[in-house]
């Protein structure tokens, strides 16, 4: 997985964590994503770096305006990518869930567009 892929799958897990409880704590991103606690406080001590969440010290982790910017379009090209394919290809939404993940990361704007396209007119 390359930084940016990384940087954006913890961002865009920050920010489903807020949709539901409206904060994220470290052992829940850890938990999510499948990693140690230690990756975690790494990664969030290089988004903080990077100036895309906030956190105090054991506290819980917010997004910031830049960060949830960024995280609200990986979400939003992950939720496109997956109806896509469980559109046009006939996946399970599973399978489709697990390919978007994979795909959100790499996919060109060319591409997305497209995709919008064949969806508002297949």
């Amino acid at each position: 997985m390359s930084q940016s892929e990384s940087k954006e799958m913890y961002l865009e897990t920050i920010y489903l964590l807020e949709q539901e409880d409206s904060h994220a704590h470290s052992a829940d991103i850890a938990k999510h994503l499948g990693v140690s606690k230690p990756s975690v406080t790494k990664a969030m001590n290089s988004l903080k770096d990077l100036g895309l969440i906030e956190q105090e010290k054991y506290g819980p982790v917010s997004l910031t305006k830049k960060g949830r910017s960024i995280a609200k379009k990986v979400y939003e090209n992950h939720k496109l990518i997956t109806k896509f394919i469980e559109a046009s290809l006939n996946l399970s939404p599973k399978q489709a869930e697990e390919d978007a993940c994979k795909i959100e990361h790499v996919i060109s704007n060319r591409m997305l567009n497209a995709i919008k396209s064949y969806l508002e007119n297949p």
